[in-house]
């Protein structure tokens, strides 16, 4: 990452060069604009656009953060097709549906647009790498964590966000693979609620009436531990907080408050500052041409519980 970074700083160090000369060079770095598109409105993708626009201001490129108003494939499709009519010269997206977007983004790439995925893949469509959790690992991660919770044995369930999204399908893939060492673990239901917190609400209510001996709840998008908490905190389900396992994704503060109340027992944090942050300085080395080979970066997780709330860091 430091070869990447000092490669940067030399480009604008170049930069400066050229301006004695003539000037071009700056010119052209001034007038790149890279565009970074979230999934959707949540607090996570605040976080990454924290990170995304400070990188972009370090560098000295215009920058454009594009939110879709739904969870819809298609919605992606437009706004970057919108994108590439004008003109920018490389986006990052964080894919909602990966098949509906693998079209434009080869149009985009075949345009002469850099484009990669951040947080959320559509590994086929061409684009030139990936910048986030491995999620089957972090999937793997937060299954051994349930495991050891409920001493190897008990009935489970999935709560989770868009049901055609690529990155919670392949965190729910990894929980699969981690609990198949676990034959007494069964998973009761699998749950969407299109990353919705009132839906999320109503399907986990519904998930614990179903099953009064749940053991545990996998809160696979970022709404998941939110919704298991509110619900917990409801006079009907009272009797469960402590006794139901939940482990969810991401820091919100309604998470964190979570843990803090002893509702959720453990979260996966992502790094999504990180993420927005690589995602333009690699956009911007590529678009320079400093970077002609991108390779996939995992950017990791932390598990994240009451003994350790106050010392992690993204």
């Amino acid at each position: 990452m430091n070869f990447l970074k000092n490669s940067v700083a030399a480009a604008l160090l170049g930069a400066a060069t050229v301006v004695m000369a003539g000037g071009a060079l700056a010119k052209d770095l001034a007038n790149i604009t890279v565009a970074v598109v979230p999934k959707v409105a949540v607090p996570f993708f605040d976080d990454c656009n924290t990170g995304a626009q400070k990188e972009a201001q370090a560098l000295g490129v215009k920058y454009q953060w594009v939110v879709p108003q739904n969870t819809q494939g298609s919605t992606q499709v437009k706004i970057i097709e919108d994108l590439m009519a004008r003109h920018v010269d490389g986006i990052a997206i964080s894919v909602n549906e990966p098949k509906s977007v693998e079209g434009v983004i080869k149009r985009a790439v075949k345009a002469g647009i850099k484009v990669l995925t951040f947080d959320s893949d559509s590994a086929n469509s061409g684009r030139s790498m990936y910048i986030g959790t491995i999620n089957e690992q972090a999937g793997v991660t937060m299954g051994e964590s349930m495991a050891k919770a409920i001493a190897d044995e008990g009935k489970v369930a999935i709560v989770t966000g868009q049901l055609g999204a690529s990155n919670l399908n392949e965190r729910i893939a990894g929980v699969k693979k981690a609990l198949a060492k676990y034959p007494k673990i069964k998973i009761v239901a699998t749950e969407g609620t299109e990353d919705d917190l009132a839906k999320g609400v109503s399907v986990t209510e519904a998930i614990l009436r179903a099953n009064p001996d749940l053991k545990g709840v996998f809160g696979i998008s970022q709404v998941g531990g939110p919704a298991v908490a509110k619900v917990l905190a409801e006079k009907e389900f009272a009797d469960r907080k402590g006794k139901l396992a939940v482990f969810a994704f991401d820091d919100l503060p309604d998470t964190i408050k979570g843990v803090k109340d002893g509702m959720i027992t453990g979260i996966m944090v992502q790094r999504p500052v990180t993420m927005g942050k690589l995602a333009v300085e690699h956009l911007v080395a590529q678009i320079t041409g400093k970077e002609e080979h991108p390779k996939d970066i995992d950017t990791g997780v932390t598990v994240v519980n009451a003994s350790n709330l106050g010392s992690y860091t993204k």
